[in-house]
């Protein structure tokens, strides 16, 4: 019934808890989910749980905010894109957050490579033909020009994607809707003071909008600070379906028929 199209399963506060989990799935009607790669030293493990169950996905990619990591090259990330149920690139933008107390001081301009390792995952979606995974926080200027400057701007043939976890304006997520992408809600969406966003997932179409747990983090209220997991994900269809007006039912068959629209070969 559920789709979480934005998990983390083989972090280190969900690993050894998979059966366990996928337990609260099914007892939940979550009955798929996208496990995200953010390194490529961790494909590998983010991949074996996709070839290991048949309701698991993955993607390829380094998150933008993931520094002394392996630099993923065209190459690398297109030969793993290819591999059997990768059906994304990513996750992957940029991240401008925090720029003084988590980036040591550090510009705009000295992220330089945040937009380069960017601008390579795009050329990979586009190689490959496979949607993007992408991450903007404080950065959807930068985000919004970098996919522009690729060509991702809703043509037949482009990559597309979805911006994930969204946080952002709604004038953000209307040129994001413009530009041909998805828009996804996390937990976020259920805070108190999320109010500005839950007028976006009021806005975003029917036939645009996602869910996602992005867990272990970001568990939607009533579990808001714990280990966020794939079965909390109804919470935040449930907020959809009220900020929405339309019945829960309806946002678990729209969300699940995108997640299936978005990402090729997952119907299964």
């Amino acid at each position: 019934m559920f789709t979480d199209s934005h998990c983390h399963l083989n972090f280190e506060e969900l690993r050894s808890q998979l059966p366990a989990i996928r337990v609260a799935m099914a007892e939940a009607r979550v009955d798929r989910a996208l496990c995200i790669c953010t390194t490529m030293e961790e494909f590998p493990e983010v991949h074996a749980l996709a070839l290991a169950h048949d309701n698991f996905w993955a993607t390829a990619g380094v998150h933008p905010d993931n520094e002394g990591v392996e630099e993923p090259t065209l190459e690398r990330l297109v030969d793993c894109a290819r591999q059997t149920r990768v059906v994304a690139v990513g996750e992957t933008g940029l991240d401008y957050y925090g720029m003084e107390d988590r980036k040591g001081g550090r510009s705009i301009a000295d992220l330089e490579w945040q937009r380069t390792r960017f601008r390579t995952h795009i050329e990979a979606a586009q190689t490959v033909r496979k949607p993007l995974v992408i991450h903007t926080r404080s950065a959807s200027d930068d985000t919004l020009a970098i996919l522009r400057e690729h060509g991702e701007d809703g043509r037949e043939g482009q990559a597309g994607g979805v911006f994930h976890c969204f946080t952002e304006s709604l004038d953000v997520a209307r040129e994001a809707l413009d530009m041909g992408f998805y828009i996804s809600f996390s937990g976020i969406v259920t805070f108190k003071s999320a109010q500005a966003l839950r007028e976006v997932a009021a806005f975003v179409p029917e036939d645009r909008i996602l869910i996602e747990t992005d867990s272990p983090y970001l568990a939607p209220v009533p579990y808001r600070g714990k280990v966020n997991t794939p079965a909390y994900v109804p919470y935040v269809a449930q907020q959809l379906a009220d900020v929405r007006g339309v019945p829960l039912e309806q946002i678990a068959q729209v969300t699940s028929r995108n997640f299936e629209q978005l990402f090729a070969g997952v119907t299964a």
